[in-house]
C-alpha cells in the first residue's frame, strides 16, 4: 500500500494462573479494551492499562476491587506495575484503598522514581487525584472465611503453624487440594503491541496466606513483567519463587535472542517444579502466546492491516 502504514496490533490479558477458564469472558473482554484503544490511536502502555483497569474492576479476579484478604481478615494489600518498550517502569507495592492499582502505577513512570511503597504509594494515589475505594467484595471474604475454616478444621493456628507451604504442599492428605483451601494468587495482566513498540501491565492483590507487607514478583522489574524492543512479557503464578527466578526478564531475553513466544513460554513454564503456579503471556514482531501449567483464563487479540 504506497504511503500507507501497516500495523500489528496484538493485546493478551490473563486472568492468573489458576484462574478458572470459566472466567474467560472478563479476560476477552480486557483485550477487546486494549485493542479498542490501539485502534483509537493509543499506545501499547495505554492499552495494556486500560486492559488490566478492565480485569482490576472485574470482581471474579484477584486484583482491585476483589482482592484478596490477608490472613487477619481486615487488611488488602495490593500491588501492580507497567512498563514499556522504552525502558520506562513504574510501580506501587503494599498499595491500599485505591480502585485502580495499576493507573497510580502508570503515574509512578511518569516519575524518577521505579517504585513507591505502602504509606508513600497511597499518599502519592491521593495527591494524584486517585480517590478512597474499599476493594472489600463478598466474594473475597468468602473465599477468606472458607481459608479460616478449613484452617480451625486442621486444628492449627496460622500464626503458629510449623509448617511452610512448600513441605505442606508435600504432605497434604486431604481430599480438598491445598490450593483450593488457600485459594489462589491471582495476577491479572495484560501485554500489547502496535508492531513497533510493546508494554505490559500487572495487578493483584496478592494471596491470603501472607504476611502484612508481603510483595511479590508484581511489581519487581524483570520478575512479574518486562518490556524492550523484542517484545513484552508478563508472569503470573507463586510470586515469591517467579521473583526469585527473574522469569519475565528471562523470558524476555530468549525472545531477544530469536525464540518464538511459544518456545520462550514453555521454556519458562519449564524451569519449575509441577507444584509451582506459574503462567506467562507474551507480545512479540513474530506472533503472541499465553499458557499455564494450571487452568487460567486468558485471551489474545490481533489485528492487522493498513493503519
Amino acid at each position: 500500500m504506497v504511503g500507507g502504514h501497516r500495523h500489528a496490533y496484538r493485546v493478551v490479558t490473563h486472568g492468573g494462573a489458576a484462574s478458572p477458564s470459566r472466567d474467560r469472558e472478563g479476560t476477552e473482554r480486557a483485550a477487546a479494551r486494549g485493542m479498542h484503544v490501539l485502534r483509537g490511536g493509543g499506545s501499547p502502555l495505554d492499552a495494556a492499562v486500560a486492559a488490566c483497569v478492565s480485569l482490576e474492576d472485574d470482581p471474579r479476579f484477584n486484583a482491585g476491587t476483589g482482592s484478596n484478604l490477608r490472613f487477619d481478615g481486615r487488611t488488602i494489600e495490593m500491588d501492580a506495575a507497567c512498563m514499556d518498550s522504552d525502558g520506562r517502569f513504574g510501580g506501587v507495592a503494599a498499595l491500599r484503598d485505591v480502585k485502580n492499582p495499576v493507573l497510580v502505577a502508570r503515574d509512578v513512570l511518569g516519575t524518577p522514581h521505579n517504585l513507591l511503597a505502602g504509606e508513600g504509594a497511597l499518599r502519592y494515589a491521593r495527591a494524584r487525584g486517585h480517590g478512597p475505594h474499599d476493594p472489600w467484595t463478598e466474594r473475597a471474604q468468602e473465599k477468606f472465611d472458607r481459608l479460616r475454616g478449613k484452617l480451625r478444621d486442621m486444628s492449627y493456628d496460622a500464626s503458629e503453624c510449623e509448617w511452610d507451604l512448600d513441605d505442606l504442599a508435600r504432605h497434604w492428605n486431604f481430599e480438598e487440594p491445598l490450593k483450593a483451601v488457600l485459594g489462589p494468587g491471582d495476577t491479572v495482566g495484560a501485554v500489547a503491541s502496535d508492531g513497533e513498540r510493546f508494554a505490559a501491565a500487572l495487578s493483584t492483590g496478592g494471596t491470603m496466606s501472607t504476611l502484612l507487607g508481603r510483595v511479590g514478583d508484581t511489581p519487581l522489574p524483570g520478575c512479574g513483567l518486562h518490556a524492550g524492543p523484542a517484545g513484552a512479557v508478563a508472569v503470573t503464578g507463586d510470586g515469591d519463587h517467579l521473583a526469585r527466578a527473574l522469569l519475565a526478564y528471562r523470558a524476555y531475553g530468549w525472545l531477544e535472542g530469536g525464540l518464538a513466544p511459544d518456545e520462550a513460554r514453555d521454556r519458562g513454564i519449564a524451569l519449575f517444579p509441577a507444584r509451582v503456579d506459574v503462567g506467562i503471556i507474551i507480545a512479540a514482531r513474530s506472533g503472541a502466546s499465553g499458557g499455564s501449567n494450571r487452568d487460567m483464563a486468558w485471551s489474545s487479540a490481533s489485528e492487522e492491516g493498513a493503519g
